[in-house]
Parts: structure tokens; C-alpha cells; sequence
């Protein structure tokens, strides 16, 4: 080990460059020992430190759920992060900039659990088996790490670059779904830049819903009733720089209008 880090170190570092707005190098630049197991445990003691300041724990974020950000990782299967009830954006508000460094938009599905939800072995089918509703978003993602450079652990270690979210006005009972076909169309001040399907995202949202739960199981963990799953952005993440004005029109979910701020 590098440079005398350590999960406590690591943890310090990442939630005060968040506090203070100040990103910094890649952790793995320092220690380049860094695994993703230790990377978790860094997530996982961020996660207390929130919990002991009173935030409380709402849900979890997948994130490189697309096959391309994945080839451009060079992974095969999504990432795991918490969503806690400070990271909440409530429906209007702009993008909070003076709580954030560099935020990116990404339109997402998202599940609000009607059952807990354990692996391992869970199948898409099973995992849509205990979802309550389906409701479009936007999340809001914001690395610590300078132009959004970092590797597998140091993203993991980050909360997958975890910002904030908003859900949109629509929800729907996911029965009456075509979720791989539920389509979005990105807009940035009016103007088109991006488009996708449910289908992007493991070639179907639920696919990435029963990845997530059978990756918490390898830590004994499992995804609880009540709590809210962000499935990973269905297209890439645009700026969303002060002034702006971003929208996210899903085909059946309605519409998200945000303003940059």
C-alpha cells in the first residue's frame, strides 16, 4: 500500500473533496494496490459517515449499466452504490451547482420496490416480480475525480459518482410495461442530443434490478421493500452547466424539465 492509505483515509478524502466542491487526482494514482473489494468498503464507510450525520439510506444506483460504457470500462457487469434521502432532487428545483463539481445529466428508469428483493439467483423475471412502480428520472452524477478520470475502484470508492436524482410526474405499475421499449429523447436548451430505450440497459432494466441484487448478496446484503433502484443511465450524461435547461421525454413515463441553475 501506497502513501499510507487505508479505508478511513480514503473515505475522509472523497467526502470532503465533496464537501468542499474540490475534485482531485484519481485515488489509484496514490495507491494503485486499491481492489474492488476494498473499493466497496471505502463506498460502505462513506455510507456510515452519511448515515451518522442523519441521512437516511432510501435505496441504490446502478451505474456503466449500458454495454458501451462498459466496453469503455472494460467490465462486464454494472456497479452498486447507496442512494441516501439527501441525494434527492425535488421535482423543480434546478441542479443545485453550489453543492456540486462538475454535474452530468442522465435519463434513467427507475423502481420503487414493493418487495425485498435477495439474491443470489435472482432472474429479471423474479427481480420485476417485486417492483411496486416505474417512474422515469434524471440523475444528476458528479464525480470527485478531476474531467471524470478514474478506474473501476476509484469510481466504486465514489459512490458511483453519485450526485443527486429526480423522478418525473408518471407512475406506472410495471405489468403494463414494455420496459426495453420504453424510449427517451435527451434534450439540452431545446435542441435533441441524445436518444435510447429501456433496452440500453442490460437489454432490459430488469436485467440490471437482478444484477444489483445478486452483487449485494456477495456482501450479504439484499434490497429492501420501500426503497428506491436508479437502473443506470439509458443514454450517455450531458453537462448540465448554470443556465441551462435540460429535458427528458420518456415515451409512456412523461417528462422531466430541469434547469441548470
Amino acid at each position: 500500500m501506497m502513501g499510507d492509505w487505508d479505508v478511513q483515509r480514503a473515505a475522509s478524502t472523497l467526502l470532503e473533496a465533496e464537501h468542499t466542491r474540490t475534485d482531485r487526482p484519481p485515488i489509484t494514482d496514490e495507491w494503485p494496490e486499491l481492489d474492488l473489494a476494498t473499493a466497496y468498503a471505502i463506498q460502505d464507510e462513506t455510507l456510515a459517515r452519511r448515515l451518522a450525520r442523519g441521512e437516511h439510506l432510501i435505496g441504490v444506483k446502478l451505474g456503466l449499466t449500458s454495454r458501451a460504457k462498459q466496453q469503455r470500462m472494460g467490465i462486464s457487469s454494472p456497479l452498486v452504490a447507496w442512494l441516501t434521502d439527501a441525494m434527492v432532487l425535488p421535482a423543480g428545483a434546478p441542479v443545485p451547482q453550489d453543492q456540486l463539481i462538475h454535474p452530468r445529466a442522465e435519463p434513467e428508469i427507475v423502481f420503487v420496490m414493493a418487495q425485498r428483493l435477495a439474491g443470489p439467483g435472482v432472474t429479471a423475471a423474479t427481480a420485476m416480480s417485486a417492483v411496486g412502480a416505474v417512474l422515469g428520472g434524471v440523475e444528476i452524477i458528479d464525480s470527485r475525480y478531476t474531467d471524470f478520470r478514474f478506474t473501476l475502484p476509484d469510481v466504486v470508492a465514489d459512490n458511483a459518482s453519485s450526485g443527486c436524482y429526480v423522478t418525473g410526474p408518471v407512475s406506472r405499475p410495471p405489468t403494463i410495461l414494455d420496459l426495453s421499449m420504453e424510449a427517451v429523447v435527451l434534450e439540452v436548451d431545446g435542441e435533441v442530443v441524445d436518444s435510447a430505450t429501456g433496452g440500453a440497459v442490460q437489454g432490459h432494466p430488469a436485467e440490471a434490478l437482478a444484477l444489483a441484487a445478486n452483487a449485494l448478496a456477495e456482501r450479504g446484503l439484499a434490497i429492501e421493500a420501500g426503497w428506491v433502484v436508479l437502473t443506470g443511465g439509458m443514454t450517455d450524461a450531458v453537462f448540465a452547466p448554470p443556465g441551462s435547461r435540460l429535458a427528458a421525454h420518456f415515451s409512456t413515463l412523461g417528462s422531466i424539465v430541469l434547469s441548470g441553475g
